[in-house]
């Protein structure tokens, strides 16, 4: 039995320059594997390389949608960079409306780019969605999304049933162990244990008795160990169950003997 960290940025200041111990921690706490998220073009290629010299590490290609002056991705590239074998997704991409505001029709341009992309390529979707769910998943049926996950599902029971409906995976991150996380504990009660995944999105939403410090990939064993508990479940039941959806949901990973 083991866990997986469906989000991380391994790139970031705080991770990576000391990959060596955060991958010790990972073996230490039973995380055998982690997916890198690209958030930019200079990212991409910063995820690619730790992936490319880590086995354990996977790799996603995106622009994530904070930035209107961010380099884009053409769909073409899109497609040609899911081509490689340590490319496992399309994203970070999505709708965000806490950081952006007024007229964002380029952010809607941009993550129909990202959809269109992983369907011709038959990847999955990593969704970043903040004030924006409705439109988000809107988008995602029009548009006719495959396979996605709602990374860091930070929403009610309410969008998890319409995110669930579409066939869509849920992933929780720290945010549910926050006292202050009713509506996300909820939807994490609700979603079904063949549609759970957990994520750290290190090194940001350290989970309780982290919170507020640096986040990091072992530190996604505290996220399973509360949704265990509030699911009424045993830790390996959520160890086995996640692993199992990120098999399916990224079928790039080979699974772990």
């Amino acid at each position: 039995m083991y866990l997986i960290d469906s989000h991380c940025h391994l790139n970031f200041e705080g991770l990576a320059e000391r990959l060596p111990e955060v991958f010790d921690n990972m073996a230490k706490n039973q995380v055998r594997q982690a997916l890198a998220i690209s958030v930019s073009r200079d990212s991409f290629a910063q995820v690619l390389a730790i992936a490319q010299a880590h086995d354990h590490v996977y790799a996603t290609v995106g622009i994530h949608p904070d930035s209107e002056s961010a380099a884009e991705f053409s769909f073409d590239e899109l497609v040609e960079h899911a081509r490689h074998p340590k490319v496992a997704a399309i994203g970070e991409t999505g709708l965000d409306y806490h950081w952006c505001s007024g007229d964002l029709t380029w952010q809607h341009h941009r993550f129909i780019t990202h959809i269109e992309a992983a369907n011709a390529a038959g990847l999955p979707l990593v969704i970043h969605t903040r004030k924006s769910a409705d439109d988000t998943l809107a988008l995602m049926r029009e548009y006719h999304a495959q396979s996605a996950v709602m990374h860091c599902f930070a929403e009610d029971v309410r969008v998890a049933k319409i995110a669930l409906d579409l066939g869509y995976y849920l992933s929780f991150s720290g945010i549910v162990t926050f006292k202050n996380a009713a509506d996300v504990q909820a939807a994490a009660r609700y979603c079904p244990a063949d549609r759970l995944l957990v994520e750290t999105d290190s090194p940001f939403l350290a989970p309780v008795p982290h919170r507020g410090k640096r986040n990091e990939p072992a530190y996604v064993r505290h996220t399973a160990e509360f949704l265990a508990q509030l699911r009424g479940e045993t830790l390996e039941h959520i160890m086995q169950h996640t692993s199992d959806n990120f098999y399916r949901l990224f079928p790039k990973v080979p699974r772990l003997t």
